[in-house]
C-alpha cells in the first residue's frame, strides 16, 4: 500500500462521513470528536434522506461533494457498503474508514459482502481501515475518528495499533490517560480487509513521531510480513511490543512426525518474536508501563543499573528483580561512595551498596544523592525508589527534587513511588506524584517498574533483528525426490547430504547374507531396522534391533523383516537397513525436527528425543524460524531449558553445541530451499550430541505436494 494513500487515511485534509446522522450513536459521536478534538480540515456529510444535519449541509452521495475528499467515513448498513467504497473509488477517493459490521464476523452473508468489498479494494488501490472497526485516532494531526474517546488527546509518542477496538479505545487509551499518558496514534485495525497490522507497523515506523510502536494481536493474516515489518521497525530504533493472546489455546494437531505434535502455534509466535526483536508482554498494563519508558528514552548502552531507595526491604525486593530480569547492579565504589558517605544527611554507617539503602533520611537530600550517581560511568540507568507516601507535604519537595533529576541525567531515570496516592482532603490537583507522572516515568508498583526497565535494557541490547523472507544459498542444487510421500532412507539422507549432514553408516540389505556383510564391514555391534515409507515409527512394531553381534545378524535381520511385513506388508518394505551402533555414553539424545505451521511456514524443534520427545520434549522444546544462522541457534539453545542439559547435567560433561547448532540451521537451509516439492514435515530422531560432534541416527522425512 502506498504510503500517500495512508496519509490521506490517517492525516486527512478533508473528510466525508457517509451515513451522517444524529440518530447514529457511531456517526454522531465520530463528528462530535472530530469537531470537539481540533480537526481543522473540511468536514463534509453524506445521507440521502437528510437536508442539513449538524447545522451544516447534508449531500445524497459522495458523487455530489464540491470536491474529492481524502477520507470517506462509512457508517451505514453493510449492504450499501460495497457500493459506497466503489462509487469513492471511482471517483478518486484514496482512503476509507469503514465503522460498519456485520461482515466475515459475522455470517456467510456478511463473509460474501467482505469477498467482494476486498475485490473493490484491491481494483481501487485504496486504503481502507476496517470493516468492523471503532475508527482511529491521530493525535498529532488533530484526528479523532472514532466513537469512543471521552478525553481530548494530547501529542505523545505511542503508536498504539489493536485488533480490538474496544480494548484499544476505552481500555488502551483511558488507562494511559488515566496514568497521564500520550499516544501518537491509536488505530483499530478492525477486520482489515484492506489496511493489515503489518500496513499499520510500517507507517508509524516510518513516522518520526513515533518512538515505540504497541500492538494488541489476536491473529494475523499476513504473519510473515507483520514480523518482518516490526523486524525493521526494531533495526530502525523503533521497537514493537506485543500482546498476543492464544497462549491458552495452543494449537497441537496430531501428525505422523514427533515435532508436529509439540510444535504449538504460540511457540512458533514465540520464536517469530524472539526473531524479530518483538517483545511480548502480558497484560494491558504491561504494555503500557513499558511502552511509557520507550516513549521517554533511548535505550540505555548496557544494563548496569544503580538502585537508591528509602527502603531497605523495597531495595532488597528491587535487587531480586533486577536479578531475575539479567539486570546488573555494579558496586558503588571510588570517588562515588566517597561523596555519599561524606553527606552529613545520609545516614550510611561507613559504607554503601547497590541497591543504596539511602533510608527516610535520603529523601530529604535526593537531588544530592543522585549528583555523583549520575556522574558515575559505571551506570547506564537508574531506579530512584520513594517507600514513603505520595501526597503529603513532604512530597512536594520530592517531586521537585524528582523532576530536577530527571532534567539533569543523560541517561534513562524511572521513578518508584510506593506510598499513599489518595489525596488529602484539602488538597488540590494535580498532586505531589501526578505532577511527576506528567513529565516523566512514575511507577508505583516494583515489578511493572523493573519490567520497563528491562524492556528498555533489552531493546538497546539485544542483537539486531533480522527478517524472515531471506533465503539460503545452497553450493549444490537438491536432489529430486517424489511429492507426497515419505521418504525411504535413501532418499531422504541425499538430502541431508546435499546440505552437509551425513547421519551414522548405514548400508541397506535385502538378504540376511548382505545384511552380515555390511556389519562385518562395521566391525562392531550394529543396529537393524526396516526402512519402509510406511513405518515412520518402525520401534513401536518391533521393527528395529540394536546391539546386535555380528554373528547373530541373519537371525536378527529374519526378525526386524517379519515384524516389518507383518505390519505393512511385503510390497511396502524396501529392506532392512544396518547401521553402525553409537555408543551414547556421555551422549544427550536430542530431536531436531521441522513441521509446517499453518501461518508461518516451515518452523524448526529441537528437543530431548527418542521416544520420550512426547512426554518430556514440550517443556524442553526450542522453536525456531529458519532461515536462521549458526550462531543465533546456539544463542537461542543455550538460552533455553535445553541449556542446562547441553552445558553438561548432573555429572554429564557439556556437549558440542556448536556442532549441534551447525546441524539445526542446515536442516534449516535444506527446509527453506526445498520447494520443489517441500518438505512437509521432517525428524531427525535421535540425534546424539556428544562433547565431540553429533550423530545422526534415525531421520524420516515426509514431502508435501
Amino acid at each position: 500500500m502506498s504510503e500517500p494513500a495512508i496519509d490521506a487515511l490517517l492525516a486527512p485534509d478533508s473528510i466525508a462521513v457517509v451515513g451522517a446522522s444524529p440518530d447514529s450513536w457511531y456517526a454522531s459521536r465520530l463528528i462530535q470528536h472530530l469537531t470537539e478534538y481540533g480537526f481543522e480540515g473540511e468536514l463534509y456529510y453524506v445521507n440521502p434522506g437528510r437536508e442539513t444535519v449538524f447545522d451544516g449541509p447534508c449531500y445524497d452521495s459522495l458523487s455530489d461533494l464540491p470536491t474529492v475528499v481524502d477520507l470517506a467515513v462509512i457508517s451505514i448498513p453493510r449492504q450499501y457498503v460495497v457500493d459506497t467504497v466503489a462509487e469513492a473509488g471511482a471517483l478518486g477517493v484514496p482512503s476509507a474508514l469503514i465503522i460498519t459490521a456485520g461482515f466475515g464476523e459475522a455470517d456467510e452473508q456478511g463473509a460474501s459482502l467482505e469477498a467482494e468489498l476486498e475485490s473493490v479494494i484491491e481494483e481501487t488501490g485504496m486504503a481502507v481501515c476496517g470493516p468492523n472497526t471503532i475508527g482511529f485516532a491521530n493525535m498529532h494531526a488533530n484526528t479523532v475518528a472514532t466513537a469512543l474517546c471521552s478525553r481530548p488527546p494530547g501529542n505523545g509518542s505511542i503508536g498504539l495499533v489493536s485488533q480490538s477496538g474496544a480494548l484499544a479505545f476505552a481500555t488502551f487509551y483511558e488507562r494511559g490517560k488515566d496514568a497521564d499518558q500520550e499516544f501518537a496514534y491509536v488505530i483499530a485495525t478492525g477486520n482489515e480487509t484492506g489496511l493489515s497490522l503489518a500496513d499499520y507497523v510500517e507507517y508509524l515506523a516510518a513516522d518520526d513521531a513515533v518512538d515505540v510502536i504497541a500492538t494488541y494481536i489476536e491473529g494475523v493474516a499476513e504473519p510473515r510480513r507483520f514480523v518482518d515489518a516490526a523486524s525493521r521497525a526494531g533495526a530502525a530504533g523503533t521497537p514493537v511490543l506485543a500482546v498476543k493472546t492464544g497462549r491458552s489455546a495452543v494449537a497441537k494437531t496430531a501428525s505422523l512426525s514427533h515435532t508436529g505434535s509439540i510444535t504449538g502455534s504460540d511457540a512458533v509466535w514465540e520464536a517469530a518474536f524472539d526473531r524479530a526483536g518483538i517483545e511480548r508482554v502480558p497484560d494491558i498494563p504491561d504494555l503500557l508501563h513499558r511502552s511509557r519508558a520507550h516513549a521517554a528514552f533511548d535505550p540505555p548502552k548496557s544494563g548496569n543499573v544503580c538502585i537508591a531507595s528509602t527502603s531497605g526491604g523495597l531495595a532488597s525486593l528491587l535487587a531480586d528483580l533486577a536479578a531475575e530480569r539479567n539486570l546488573t547492579l555494579p558496586d558503588i565504589d571510588g570517588e562515588t561512595e566517597q561523596a555519599l558517605l561524606d553527606m552529613d544527611d545520609l545516614l550510611t554507617f561507613g559504607e554503601m551498596h547497590n541497591p543504596a539503602d539511602i533510608r527516610g533520611y535520603g529523601a530529604e537530600v535526593l537531588t544530592e544523592i543522585a549528583a555523583p550517581l549520575l556522574e558515575d560511568p559505571a551506570f547506564d540507568a537508574y531506579v530512584f525508589a520513594i517507600g514513603l507516601s505520595a501526597v503529603d507535604e513532604q512530597a512536594d519537595a520530592i517531586a521537585e527534587d524528582m523532576l530536577e533529576i530527571a532534567a539533569e541525567a543523560d541517561d534513562p531515570v524511572v521513578f518508584l513511588w510506593t506510598g499513599r496516592k489518595a489525596p488529602r482532603p484539602d488538597q488540590q490537583s494535580p498532586v505531589p506524584y501526578e505532577r511527576v507522572r506528567a513529565e516523566t516515568p512514575l511507577y508505583a508498583d516494583p515489578t511493572a517498574c523493573m519490567d520497563a526497565l528491562a524492556s528498555l535494557v533489552e531493546a538497546g541490547t539485544q542483537p539486531t533483528p533480522t527478517a524472515l523472507d531471506t533465503s539460503p544459498t545452497l553450493e549444490d542444487p537438491l536432489p529430486a525426490v517424489p511429492a507426497g510421500t515419505t521418504l525411504t532412507w535413501s532418499q531422504a539422507s541425499s538430502l541431508l547430504e546435499a546440505v552437509g549432514i551425513t547421519p551414522v553408516e548405514t548400508a541397506l540389505a535385502t538378504t540376511p547374507e548382505a545384511a552380515q556383510a555390511h556389519a562385518t564391514a562395521i566391525d562392531t555391534p550394529a543396529v537393524l531396522k526396516a526402512d519402509s515409507p510406511a513405518l515412520p515409527h518402525r520401534s513401536e512394531v518391533g521393527a528395529v534391533a540394536v546391539d546386535v553381534p555380528t554373528a547373530e545378524i541373519p537371525t536378527a535381520f529374519t526378525a526386524v523383516t517379519e515384524a516389518a511385513t507383518e505390519a505393512v506388508g511385503t510390497e511396502a518394505l524396501e529392506g532392512v537397513l544396518v547401521q553402525r551402533a553409537v555408543d551414547p555414553a556421555d551422549k544427550l539424545e536430542l530431536l531436531v525436527g521441522m513441521s509446517t505451521d499453518p501461518s508461518f511456514g516451515p518452523t524448526l524443534t529441537v528437543a530431548p528425543g527418542g521416544v520420550g520427545v512426547e512426554t518430556h520434549g514440550e517443556q524442553r522444546a526450542v522453536t525456531l524460524i529458519p532461515p536462521v544462522d549458526a550462531a543465533t541457534v546456539e544463542a537461542r539453545l543455550e538460552a533455553s531449558p535445553l541449556g542446562q542439559l547441553l552445558g553438561g547435567y548432573r555429572g554429564q560433561p557439556a556437549v558440542d553445541t556448536e556442532a549441534l547448532a551447525a546441524l539445526v540451521a542446515r536442516v534449516g537451509d535444506l527446509v527453506v530451499a526445498a520447494d520443489e516439492p517441500p518438505i512437509a514435515e521432517l525428524d531427525l530422531n535421535p540425534v546424539f550430541v556428544g562433547p565431540d560432534g553429533v550423530s545422526v541416527v534415525d531421520l524420516f522425512v515426509r514431502t508435501g505436494p
